[in-house]
């Protein structure tokens, strides 16, 4: 799917754009009622996003993801040292903790350890976990990456208007692109729902940056 920079509206709340990737047909957009036009402006450039791999990047890839996603988890190793690889790569992990009370609770703990500086730490310490956790999974796997839970927990929460509003538009922009689960990738202007191997997101980012 290619997503437009500017005016992919919706039509009766349901996008007015279709196309086929894969096989597969999707709505493009569905502007939320009363709400503003979305752009993928919005959705890869986010001002209180926190950003991996190289922040001047000339390609982004955007992953919607949740720290209990299966698929997300099994693909994140490869998605990680394929940006690192490439090493010009925009690297923009959007939290939409959609699996419950305990995907939360992670999101809200590692969006914490960003003034901390700790943020692709605490990242990359739950993506390496079992799919499956509890919120005491989350605290005793930071604890055992040496990170502090209760310190997060509290830094997040002097900023909660500012992560919430991103955790927010994170949850309005999946909705508008018609995403139906986690993972669901963006790579340069191009929707990919479902999990990616290395390959397909080597291959993506050449054609993205070959269409720059």
């Amino acid at each position: 799917m290619i997503l437009h920079r500017r005016a992919l509206l919706a039509s009766a709340g349901l996008g007015a754009v279709l196309t086929t990737l894969g096989g597969i047909t999707w709505a493009l957009l569905r502007q939320p009622v009363g709400g503003n036009e979305l752009t993928i402006d919005d959705v890869l450039y986010d001002p209180d996003q926190p950003v991996l791999g190289n922040p001047t990047g000339d390609v982004t890839v955007v992953e919607f993801f949740d720290y209990q996603c299966p698929f997300c988890k099994r693909g994140h190793a490869d998605l990680m040292a394929e940006v690192e690889a490439d090493g010009n790569v925009r690297l923009v992990m959007k939290d939409w903790p959609i699996f419950g009370g305990a995907s939360v609770l992670a999101s809200h703990l590692v969006l914490g350890a960003v003034e901390e500086g700790t943020y692709a730490d605490a990242q990359a310490a739950l993506m390496a976990t079992p799919a499956r956790l509890s919120e005491d999974d989350v605290r005793e796997t930071l604890t055992a990456a040496g990170l502090d839970p209760a310190a997060m927990l509290a830094t997040y929460r002097q900023d909660r208007e500012r992560w919430d509003g991103l955790m927010a538009r994170n949850s309005r922009q999946a909705a508008a692109l018609g995403l139906q689960g986690t993972p669901a990738f963006i790579i340069g202007q191009n929707l990919l729902p479902g999990a990616l191997d290395r390959n397909r997101l080597r291959t993506t980012i050449a054609a993205a940056r070959g269409s720059a």
